[in-house]
């Protein structure tokens, strides 16, 4: 019995220890360029997002969309490390505009979220091929929305199956 015991507060202590390690961590949204709830006079021409692990190149999509839902993305995702970035067609209208987001974190867990920023004064008629500018806010951290939380069901279950197991020699040991 005393073994029995023994062998269970061992396969605690290895769930517990195993469940709390930061390998089981998924990315997070720490900052986006333009912030969550900006309000600029200017319009953007590149969304840009920072998760705080590497994203997996293949998988990322940016969304952004006006208020009507016309698309305002322009091109291809790129990724670099931690760092996802998409080209903004000319916005137009003074309007909320959404930015939706679905990576890959490096635990290969999707992770999904959107946020919003706001354009104050309409977009010029005529664009033209100036360098990027600037957003009128800073980078601010945006809320990331994750597809699952908590540590992965396999641990608890294969906990379970050893300890029904040790359970199982023990109770044939005794009779």
């Amino acid at each position: 019995m005393l073994l029995l015991r023994w062998l269970v507060a061992v396969a605690a202590v290895l769930v517990s220890v195993s469940t709390a390690s930061p390998a089981f961590a998924h990315a997070a949204l720490i900052s986006s360029d333009p912030a969550d709830g900006a309000e600029l006079d200017t319009p953007p021409t590149r969304i840009t997002l920072t998760f705080n692990q590497d994203i997996e190149r293949q998988f990322a999509t940016v969304t952004v969309s006006g208020p009507d839902g016309t698309p305002y993305a322009d091109g291809a995702v790129r990724v670099d490390g931690p760092t996802v970035v998409v080209d903004v067609k000319p916005l137009g209208a003074a309007a909320a505009y959404a930015v939706a987001y679905r990576v890959i974190s490096a635990d290969g867990h999707p992770i999904s979220g959107k946020y919003s920023f706001q354009l104050t004064r309409a977009a010029p008629t005529v664009t033209s091929s100036a360098a990027p500018t600037a957003s009128a806010a800073p980078a601010a951290a945006a809320p990331a929305e994750s597809d699952e939380r908590g540590f992965p069901a396999w641990i608890a279950v294969a906990a379970a199956v050893v300890l029904a197991g040790l359970a199982v020699v023990m109770v044939r040991r005794r009779g």
